[in-house]
């Protein structure tokens, strides 16, 4: 009679998950988006004339914002299922890109429309990768 053998260091038939750690990318991609996105963003409103404090203040909040807000889904990413995970992506880059062009005083229409259009873009763009890429 052939048996099989218990496997040594797992208990009830499943292994423990292990804590994921930071990787210097995990790290490095929000903190330059941030970086850029702040940049740009002062950049625009600067419309020209001098840089003020308002301005600094401006790129530093929304570059902080904007990083927060991508190594949040980088971090959370994995656990989304593909459609649910492009979404997340769509509206991250729609909300950025709608904020930035209602800096430039054009309206809001405007800005909701390229946004939205931008938006759209990139959830299809990334429903496409994920959904091409499943194992």
């Amino acid at each position: 009679m052939v048996t099989h053998a218990a496997r040594p260091g797992r208990k009830g038939g499943r292994a423990h998950a292990r804590p994921r750690s930071l990787t210097p990318y995990a790290v490095a991609v929000p903190l330059a988006l941030g970086i850029i996105y702040g940049f740009f963003a002062a950049f625009i409103r600067r419309d020209g004339g001098p840089s003020t404090g308002g301005q600094v203040v401006l790129g530093l909040v929304s570059g902080a914002a904007v990083a927060a807000l991508c190594f949040a889904l980088g971090r959370i990413q994995r656990t989304l299922p593909h459609g649910l995970r492009a979404l997340a992506y769509g509206a991250l880059t729609a909300c950025a890109i709608g904020f930035l062009v209602s800096l430039t005083d054009t309206g809001v229409l405007r800005s909701t429309v390229l946004g939205l259009v931008v938006g759209v873009g990139v959830f299809l763009t990334t429903f496409y990768l994920f959904y091409s890429r499943e194992r």
